[in-house]
């Protein structure tokens, strides 16, 4: 097949639409497809070249002049390509995609990643859409997109093209000299987001810090509201203990590091981190929430707890961090049936979507899929 994939950027700032998207990209070329990619670039497009993705640099932002120019050089690429398949990660690209395939045979595919931006209802405009979780497909159809137009495909990130292999990286020493024994770490990786939850772990760990004296927290990614966050932790008594660590290209390194991952997020469709902190066998406490629950096998590999309740998620803390045997036991439960998160399935599940509509689409489409065979 022929796969354009739309998106807004391919930065490496550890967004997960743009790496969901690029590891799909980089495995259907490397089964044989021809496959492009349509961003504002930004960092990952020499990985796509080495898969052999060619990538076209079109601006997206949502100005009208730009969104002309988009409209025109998209409409030149298509015409270019020949896509079989349109997979757009974005709403603008689904737009253009629809706006513009009157002329082109093409099949739509969208993938919802947040659908709790209103504007993930646009996404229904394709033929065939991707709900990252069955708790994103459930929202979309209380929405008003048909059930039969949704297929679930959960996100899976291990063996990603843009990763090493989880022994390939050494973890950081966070090694204390003030302490004398080894540092226990708390870790997050997370947009430094309200949404994600940051107030409520750092009001946990205040909680439970004073108890725990060798227990640090490592906050680890970047986002607008950091510094609300900062401001938060200066203002407790162990503010020492509180490291804001920015956005790291290699988040393994802290993951290998800690002990305790911790995602409290408001909302949360499927995060990929989570499949990562299983690799690296912490235990993990996250929110019940989404898709979250998914990627925890449903309470099986971390234990869950509710949204925005800094005192429940202190005292999942406190059960690993008092017992060492429940801390053992929780870092062997993250580390069980991970072979379901790794990224070669969403390939193939991605695959059997685009085949499906190939099948059923044929003979409105038949001069497109008959040429590019």
């Amino acid at each position: 097949m022929r796969i354009i994939h739309i998106l807004n950027h391919v930065q490496e700032i550890g967004n997960g639409i743009v790496n969901v998207a690029v590891d799909l990209a980089c495995l259907q070329s490397q089964s044989g497809d021809d496959v492009a990619v349509i961003s504002a670039g930004g960092g990952y497009e020499k990985l796509l070249n080495q898969f052999g993705v060619k990538h076209y640099e079109v601006n997206q932002n949502r100005q009208p002049i730009t969104m002309m120019k988009a409209a025109i050089a998209y409409r030149k690429i298509v015409q270019e390509f020949q896509p079989d398949i349109v997979h757009a990660h974005m709403m603008t690209g689904v737009v253009l995609a629809r706006a513009l395939r009157w002329e082109n045979g093409y099949i739509l595919v969208a993938t919802v990643h947040n659908e709790f931006q209103p504007s993930s209802l646009l996404m229904g405009l394709a033929d065939r859409v991707i709900a990252v979780s069955k708790a994103v497909k459930n929202s979309m159809v209380k929405r008003g997109i048909p059930e039969q137009k949704l297929r679930v495909i959960c996100n899976g990130t291990l063996g990603s093209p843009r990763t090493r292999k989880i022994s390939d990286y050494q973890p950081l020493s966070l090694q204390s000299p003030a302490i004398a024994k080894r540092t226990v770490g708390i870790a997050t990786v997370a947009g430094m987001y309200k949404r994600k939850g940051i107030t409520e772990l750092i009001a946990a760990f205040e909680e439970i810090a004073q108890d725990f004296p060798a227990v640090h927290l490592y906050l680890v990614g970047n986002g607008p509201d950091k510094q609300i966050f900062e401001s938060q932790a200066q203002a407790t008594a162990v503010s020492d203990r509180i490291h804001f660590e920015g956005f790291q290209p290699e988040p393994q390194r802290y993951l290998l590091a800690c002990d305790i991952f911790v995602l409290a997020s408001h909302r949360d469709p499927c995060p990929l981190v989570l499949s990562e902190a299983r690799e690296a066998g912490l235990a993990i406490v996250a929110t019940n929430v989404d898709g979250i629950p998914e990627a925890l096998d449903n309470g099986k590999a971390g234990i869950l707890v509710p949204v925005q309740d800094s005192h429940q998620l202190a005292e999942a803390l406190i059960k690993l961090l008092s017992d060492e045997n429940i801390l053992q036991e929780w870092k062997q439960r993250s580390q069980e049936n991970l072979e379901w998160l790794n990224v070669s399935r969403v390939h193939q599940e991605t695959l059997a979507v685009y085949e499906e509509l190939e099948i059923s689409e044929l003979p409105k489409h038949a001069s497109t899929f008959s040429s590019s065979r």
